[in-house]
C-alpha cells in the first residue's frame, strides 16, 4: 500500500507540474520545444515538468512574494479511461461502479464515474501551479454529483484568507464542464514555501 500510494502521489506531483508547463509553452512559443514523445513540452517554469498538452490552466499571480487574497488557479483536464483504470490499479479502489459497465448501469448513476479522489485530486494539480512550493495542510470537501468518464473538469482554488507564517486558507471548487456543474465544494489550508535552489 506505501509503494502504491508512492507511486500515486509522485504520479499527481508530476500531472499537477505538467499541466502548467503546457500553457505556458503556448504563451512562450520561441522558447518552447517538444519532448521526445510529443505529449510534453518544455517551458520557462521549473516546477510544472511533464505536462500534456490537453491539460490547460490559469493563474492570477507569478510571483511567490505578491500572493494576496483574491489570488487564484484554475486547472482543467479531461478525465479519461486511462486516468480512471490507472487511478484504480495506484490506489486499490476497485469499486465496480468505476470499472464495470454492467454493473454501473444497474445504479442510481446509470452508467460509470469517476473516483470521487480520481476528482478531488485536480484540486492538487491547481494547488502545484500555485508559484512556490505549495505543501498540502488540510482539506475538507463537499461531493454534490457524479463525473463521467471523458468529462471535462475544473478545478479553482483560490486563496480567501491569508493565515500568516506563508500559510493561506482557500476556497477549492469542482466543476463538471461537459454539464456545466459544480461537483465538489471545499476548503483548504496550504503552506508556501520557497522553491528550493536547483
Amino acid at each position: 500500500m506505501t509503494n502504491a500510494w508512492s507511486t500515486m502521489t509522485q504520479t499527481l506531483l508530476q500531472s499537477a507540474t505538467a499541466a502548467n508547463r503546457a500553457a505556458m509553452s503556448a504563451m512562450v512559443p520561441a522558447n518552447a520545444s517538444n519532448g521526445s514523445d510529443g505529449d510534453t513540452v518544455d517551458a520557462s517554469i521549473p516546477s510544472i515538468d511533464h505536462s500534456h498538452l490537453d491539460w490547460q490552466f490559469d493563474r492570477t499571480v507569478d510571483d511567490p512574494d505578491q500572493i494576496s487574497v483574491g489570488d487564484a488557479v484554475t486547472f482543467e483536464k479531461v478525465l479519461s479511461e486511462d486516468d480512471v483504470r490507472a487511478f484504480a490499479h495506484v490506489s486499490g479502489d476497485t469499486n465496480r461502479l468505476h470499472l464495470d459497465e454492467e454493473f454501473a448501469a444497474d445504479t442510481r448513476f446509470g452508467e460509470r464515474i469517476v473516483h470521487g479522489t480520481l476528482v478531488s485530486g485536480l484540486i492538487s494539480a491547481a494547488l502545484a501551479r500555485l508559484p512556490g512550493l505549495t505543501i498540502y495542510l488540510s482539506q475538507d470537501l463537499e461531493f454534490s454529483g457524479p463525473v463521467g468518464i471523458g468529462d471535462r473538469v475544473s478545478a479553482r482554488v483560490e486563496i480567501v484568507e491569508d493565515l500568516g507564517n506563508s500559510q493561506y486558507r482557500l476556497e477549492t471548487v469542482i466543476r463538471n464542464e461537459d454539464d456545466d456543474a459544480t461537483v465538489i465544494n471545499g476548503e483548504a489550508v496550504v503552506l508556501i514555501d520557497d522553491i528550493p535552489d536547483a
